[in-house]
């Protein structure tokens, strides 16, 4: 009976996402999550933010907080090329949604991951905290990351990346 429930939860996770790449590893965001991507556009920064914060954008006159997922993931920082570019998320957050845009090193593609193909994230332990992982797809002999958008951002950060907006 237990197994049949896993079964039901891997089923109701499998859809289409949009995968991107961070450091050579790859992720993957609930297409439905996803707004837009846009190449790399003059970042306003702000003072007193965290690093992983990197500023607004003016998208089409609204003003949208920028977060660079490799610092928020405590990944080396490395210069933006071509292929960086930031895509356009919709997040529930404490005072509803929001749009945010998070910084990628290249896009990859829009894929549909069948239910069977996913896996609850691996526990690490106590002081590893995975809260933002949804799961973890099997696709063509490689793993991709699946991140819980909407849990990316702990409340404080997402209520201070706001504030900065």
């Amino acid at each position: 009976m237990m197994e049949k429930k896993n079964q039901n939860i891997r089923i109701d996770k499998g859809g289409k996402y949009l995968t991107f790449t961070l450091a050579d590893e790859d992720y993957g965001i609930e297409i439905l999550k996803v707004k837009e991507i846009i190449g790399m556009m003059p970042i306003t920064t702000l003072p007193q933010t965290p690093d992983f914060v990197k500023g607004v954008v003016n998208l089409r006159g609204k003003v949208i907080p920028v977060v660079d997922l490799r610092l928020k993931f405590g990944m080396t920082c490395h210069d933006y090329t071509e292929r960086t570019c930031i895509i356009v998320v919709e997040i529930s957050g404490p005072s509803g949604s929001t749009m945010m845009g998070i910084v990628v090193d290249s896009v990859s593609e829009v894929v549909q991951i069948r239910g069977d193909d996913i896996e609850e994230t691996p526990k690490f332990g106590a002081k590893l905290d995975t809260e933002y992982i949804l799961s973890m797809a099997k696709t063509e002999g490689h793993v991709k990351i699946l991140l819980d958008i909407d849990r990316v951002l702990t409340a404080d950060e997402l209520s201070l990346a706001l504030k900065a907006a």
